[in-house]
This record gives C-alpha cells, structure tokens and sequence, in this order.
C-alpha cells in the first residue's frame, strides 16, 4: 500500500507539471494573439503574455474549487493594483516613493477588507505594473489597464483548465465508488 502511495506521487507530480506547462502555453497565445493589437509594443505584448501566464499559474491548482478560491484571490488582489496604479499613474509619473506607497497600500487594503490571501499578489502586481510604467513614461496609465486585461486572460484559461480536468476526473471514475464509500439507501416513499 505504501508502496503504491510512493509510486502514484511522482506520476500525479508530472501529469500536474505537464498541465500547467500546456495551461501556461495557452494563456501566453491567447494573450499575444488577443491583445496584440492593444499591448503598446513587441516587447509589451510579451510582458502581457509573462502576466497571463504567472496568472495561470497562481490559479490552476489541484481541485476546481481552489482554483476557483485562488482566481478570486488573484482577481481581488489585481482589481486593487489595478485601481491604485491607475489613480496614481493617471496623474503623477513613476517614481520610488510613489512605488513604495502603492506597495504599502496594496497590503494594507486587501488585509482591511478581510482578503489577506490578497495581500502579497497585489503588492507583487503594484510592483510589476509600476516598474513597467517606468519603463514606457509616455504612456504609463495604460499599463494598469493592459495587466488587467493579460490577468483576465490568465485567470480565465487556468479556470477553465481547472474545469475541464475536474470534468475529465469525473468521466474517469465514470459513477464507481471508492472502495471508501459506502451506497445510501433510497429514501423512504
């Protein structure tokens, strides 16, 4: 029996290796595909795909419902670094005292609203869009807005992986029971 738990561990580690791989693939096309059009240039169009992909892979977890938990996660932490990046590179140029208080920020509003699974992602993704706002001065309060949308795509196809193997596991086992389980009565009447 141990034996077989020792076996089954680095089989269920690969397959997992091999489905974020192929997830991460596909939420990096989608998003140099979809939005290549709208990322500002060659080299914004990969960073886009670099934000889907790290997206993809903070949701796909092992079950639906952590991926889920985990997009609803990521999706509140990105909405508040989108919202504070927005207002502040809407007005004021990138600068490091302005990245640390929009770090600080970060923290501390997920932590507030009782989301501190948000805290650490938003500060992360504050620090990502600031950076590259720094890098293209011109046009920085599109960056908040371009991290959205690459997120949005992350997000959505790690969820939609998550699905699709919860429904693919679901046809596998095709209604057997585990030897665990035991068959209920029907109910009376």
């Amino acid at each position: 029996m141990k034996a077989d738990l020792l076996r089954a561990a680095p089989v269920k580690t690969l397959s997992y290796a091999v489905t974020v791989g192929l997830a991460s693939l596909l939420s990096y096309w989608l998003t140099v595909t979809i939005m290549s059009d709208v990322h500002l240039s060659h080299e914004d169009g990969r960073l886009g795909g670099m934000c889907a992909v790290i997206a993809t892979i903070f949701v796909l977890r092992a079950s639906r419902q952590k991926s889920l938990h985990a997009a609803f996660a990521r999706m509140s932490a990105t909405l508040v670094s989108f919202a504070l990046c927005l207002a502040y590179l809407a007005i004021w140029p990138f600068h490091p005292w302005g990245l640390a208080l929009l770090v600080a920020i970060s923290v501390l509003i997920p932590g507030l609203i009782g989301q501190p699974d948000a805290e650490v992602t938003a500060a992360i993704s504050t620090t990502v869009i600031m950076v590259v706002a720094s890098l293209s001065p011109r046009e920085a309060w599109k960056e908040p807005i371009l991290r959205l949308a690459d997120t949005i795509i992350g997000v959505a196809a790690g969820v939609a992986v998550a699905i699709l193997l919860n429904e693919i596991g679901k046809g596998r086992r095709g209604g057997r029971r585990s030897q665990h389980e035991r068959p209920q009565a029907d109910p009376p009447g």
